[in-house]
């Protein structure tokens, strides 16, 4: 790509004035005015001051001995050393042919790709899952989905929670509360009552504590009903992932790593790590000016272990099946502390790893009042019937502004249009910040919405209805109008924009990018005639629209949203 290789070849210059430059980040991003140019780079700065030396002289040396006149209408060095570059219109029309070849538009693979395992969702087996649940499933399906787009090997792992004292109360409930046909009617509805019920009276608690015994210590009848559970609730969790279009590598639950608990306890014991405070078994960070007075159970009083505990064992296992380069988990920020105490301990405890360990952790979803989102009788909501309203109110809409499409394709359309509406509500947000759920607002097609860029796709796709698609190997593109101009070299960051939410993990940087694509065709489209257009004036700006529309397919598809040919 363009942008990699002006950093590459100022790399080459930099090393020529500068030691041990290949040490340092130089980097070349996109203008955000284009006014001063296409890129530009401030990197000589950084490198200048940490060395003493002139940055606007080094700056010189090196434009000196930049070799990019086969790129580059210019290279300007502008205040103390800023670098920017201008490309030359030749160069985007090529750029643009070699696109249209491309499976992925301006999207280079990896030199190097990584193994990275991503670890979201994780409901609980015997519940509903809940909106609590859909932020850590859209944004993580989401990081794998440009992760691979960028060819790097994903891993995602569901890491169900399928183990622990709940389990004792539920198998009491199967056993004396069951109601049969509430159970085939409605299995989990069914499993949150018995719980409920049984959880409600203190009188129970000890025969629920013998039924979670007899199943830790493998009582047949028991395992029989915990597996039944499970299937149950595997079932809520295919529904609804489908309607979502999320798929994992793998699921697996708290339960698969309880063999291995006891004696990872022994090996943080006998390597001095953790240590004995008032019957628990806990690890200490006194080196640690944020951790020093909180300390991390990994054993409790009672020989209980826990979360710290599995996921210790759940790191080890991932590390030595997938050898991975990075290990992301999808949470929300309630884990920050969590996380922190179980890298540090993994670290002290594994210190041969040399892959990053990294928490996405995300805010809440806030109702109108500003408080978390609840139904209007305070309950929360369950994913199922928000994915409901969702295909309902685009359903309405749907109709109002199409009445004639038959009702199956209605249907499907609204399915495409109020789970995308949904999931890019989400997306478009800067994940640590609360937001407030707004149907209204997420199924406008004005503004930053994804109705409004599934529109913007209906838009590009109706022009070819109307003409015949050209042979693009044969197509001349010739761009000389400003808006065409300005398209053409914003779909050429839609790679760097992909690497940029990969090094992040913030997929609103593409829901903004994409958005500044939609208007800039639309401005694109409102001064460059194109059906009107003389052959290979039409042809040529059909090449725009052919990737304008290809790119907002592709990065829709990057967020997990499709796309549909008429709304």
């Amino acid at each position: 790509m363009i942008q990699s290789e002006i950093e590459s070849r100022l790399r080459q210059a930099v090393a020529q004035h500068v030691d041990d430059a290949e040490q340092e980040k130089i980097l070349v991003r996109p203008c955000s005015d284009p006014k001063h140019g296409d890129f530009q780079s401030n990197a000589l700065m950084a490198l200048a001051k940490k060395r003493g030396m002139n940055p606007r002289h080094l700056a010189e040396k090196v434009v000196d001995d930049l070799r990019l006149g086969d790129i580059c209408q210019s290279v300007d060095i502008a205040g103390p050393g800023f670098l920017n570059f201008e490309i030359k219109s030749k160069v985007i029309e090529e750029a643009l042919a070699a696109a249209l070849k491309e499976k992925i538009p301006f999207v280079s693979p990896a030199s190097e790709p990584q193994a990275i395992i991503i670890d979201f969702s994780s409901p609980n087996v015997a519940k509903p899952m809940h909106v609590g649940h859909i932020r850590s499933t859209i944004l993580g399906d989401s990081l794998a989905r440009i992760l691979r787009m960028l060819g790097h090997k994903v891993i995602t792992d569901n890491h169900i929670g399928d183990w622990g004292t709940q389990f004792g109360m539920l198998i009491l409930g199967w056993k004396t509360k069951l109601n049969k046909a509430a159970l085939d009617s409605d299995p989990i509805s069914e499993l949150e009552r018995i719980y409920k019920e049984i959880n409600s009276d203190d009188s129970l608690r000890e025969a629920a504590r013998y039924e979670l015994v007899k199943l830790q210590q493998g009582d047949e009848e028991n395992l029989k009903i915990w597996r039944g559970m499970i299937e149950l609730s595997q079932q809520q969790f295919d529904r609804v992932y489908g309607r979502l279009d999320v798929q994992f590598n793998e699921t697996l639950g708290e339960s698969f790593y309880n063999p291995y608990l006891e004696e990872i306890v022994e090996e943080l014991c006998a390597k001095n790590i953790a240590g004995v405070s008032e019957g628990a078994i806990v690890v200490r960070f006194p080196d640690d000016d944020q951790l020093n007075d909180k300390p991390a159970i990994v054993r409790k009083s009672d020989g209980a272990s826990n979360y710290t505990t599995t996921d210790l064992a759940t790191l080890r296992y991932r590390v030595e099946k997938w050898s991975p380069n990075k290990i992301i988990y999808v949470t929300d920020g309630r884990q920050q502390l969590h996380f922190q105490q179980l890298f540090k301990i993994f670290r002290f405890w594994n210190n041969q790893f040399a892959g990053q360990l990294q928490h996405v952790w995300f805010g809440s979803i806030l109702g109108p009042d500003g408080k978390p989102f609840k139904t209007r009788s305070g309950e929360t909501v369950r994913l199922d019937e928000l994915l409901d309203e969702a295909e309902q109110r685009a359903f309405k809409a749907v109709s109002e502004k199409n009445p004639e499409l038959e009702e199956s394709e209605k249907r499907t359309i609204s399915k495409i249009i109020g789970i995308g509406a949904l999931k890019y509500s989400d997306l478009s947000s800067n994940r640590q910040s609360d937001y407030v759920f707004d149907w209204d607002k997420m199924l406008s097609l004005q503004g930053n919405t994804a109705p409004y860029l599934q529109y913007a796709y209906t838009r590009v796709r109706s022009i070819f209805r109307k003409t015949t698609e050209p042979n693009w190997d044969k197509v001349v593109i010739n761009l000389d109008a400003a808006e065409e101009l300005s398209l053409a070299k914003h779909l050429m960051s839609f790679g760097h924009t992909l690497e940029m939410v990969a090094e992040d993990n913030r997929p609103n940087y593409l829901c903004n990018y994409l958005y500044d694509l939609a208007g800039r065709f639309s401005r694109f489209y409102e001064s460059c005639p194109v059906i009107k257009a003389g052959q290979a004036e039409r042809e040529s700006r059909l090449v725009l629209c052919e990737l304008t529309g290809r790119v907002l397919q592709r990065g829709l598809d990057a967020l997990g949203i499709q796309v549909t040919e008429v709304m």
